[in-house]
């Protein structure tokens, strides 16, 4: 039995997988063409309801749209609308005392005939929460209950045997993405505010960490006076092990660093370390950045003027830390 079901298997050819394959993709983007183009009145009052609810959206499925229900659902909440899912079956036996006033609810049934959401919408009346539904039957209990229907039914699945929900998941996905979209750029949402519901990920890293987060500061940070000599520099180059010292003025201010860099060159054209000023090799025009950078700015400086280290500097343009690519990588900046 198990050798004929390899035979049958090898008796297909890699280029039928394919054209099945791209069969269901051309369908999908089919029912979606027809659904961008069909757009209209109702997705506009959809977003005007959302935009003007006092508090969360909640989206209810069952099924297929359950699964699809949990993405939209928290694909809003991560781009500024308060939203979570709730099962429709869980809902009738107790979870619907989680929806309180001034919520919305949104519905997803491909057919809008779905017994577990059919259910609660009396409840729902009863409560006074505006319904939104998503259904792929404008003639349906759901679609005909709600006070905003939005269309997302397709003309037929991708399933050959026109049964396993697919084009209709696709679509109803792909409007509650178009949704969550328009609702952030109407929020004027931006990546700061992305940033800070996303603050365990690369990105909240990106954009939330600021220099003053990883620099070093205080007996940590690398500092010596204009007049020292190179031995001087050299030792604190070594007590804080970053790769160079910040020349300070007598006011704190920045005026040049020496670096291990400057150091090899003195040496190739030897000058006496423990008798030359630090001020013959430093460099005096060297990159600073204020605290309040983010750390991906630092990060991004570095890369383009090839270095390593970076003074940074408090309002008052005076030295209040030091930065390197090390504190960066640590802190997963990139």
């Amino acid at each position: 039995m198990i050798e004929k079901r390899i035979t049958d298997s090898e008796s297909h050819s890699k280029g039928s997988y394919v054209s099945i394959g791209q069969k269901v993709l051309q369908a999908e983007a089919k029912a979606l063409t027809a659904t961008a183009k069909n757009l209209g009145r109702n997705f506009h009052d959809a977003v005007d309801c959302i935009l003007e609810c006092k508090g969360r959206l909640v989206v209810i499925g069952v099924g297929k749209s359950g699964h699809i229900g949990r993405k939209i659902s928290a694909t809003l909440a991560s781009t500024g609308t308060p939203s979570f899912f709730v099962h429709a079956g869980e809902a009738s036996h107790g979870d619907v005392g989680m929806i309180v006033e001034h919520d919305i609810v949104l519905a997803l049934s491909n057919s809008g005939e779905t017994q577990e959401l059919v259910v609660l919408i009396p409840v729902l009346k009863r409560l006074g929460i505006q319904l939104i539904a998503f259904t792929g039957d404008n003639s349906s209990t759901l679609a005909n209950s709600a006070d905003i229907h939005v269309f997302t039914g397709a003309d037929e699945e991708a399933c050959p045997l026109g049964l396993a929900p697919t084009s209709s998941t696709t679509v109803t996905l792909a409007v509650g993405d178009a949704l969550a979209v328009t609702l952030l750029e109407s929020r004027g949402f931006t990546e700061k505010d992305f940033a800070m519901v996303h603050p365990g990920g690369s990105l909240g890293r990106r954009l939330l960490l600021t220099v003053e987060d990883v620099m070093h500061s205080g007996a940590d940070m690398p500092t010596i006076s204009l007049d020292s000599s190179i031995s001087e520099g050299l030792r604190e180059i070594s007590r804080c092990g970053l790769g160079l010292v910040v020349v300070i003025g007598n006011s704190g201010d920045v005026l040049g660093i020496f670096t291990d860099g400057d150091l090899r060159r003195m040496i190739e054209i030897g000058l006496d370390m423990r008798t030359t000023r630090l001020d013959a090799g430093m460099t005096r025009e060297c990159e600073t950045l204020s605290y309040n950078a983010l750390a991906a700015e630092a990060l991004k400086l570095m890369q383009e003027e090839k270095i390593n280290a970076l003074p940074i500097i408090g309002k008052n343009k005076k030295l209040i830390g030091v930065i390197n690519m090390h504190d960066l990588l640590r802190a997963k900046v990139f």
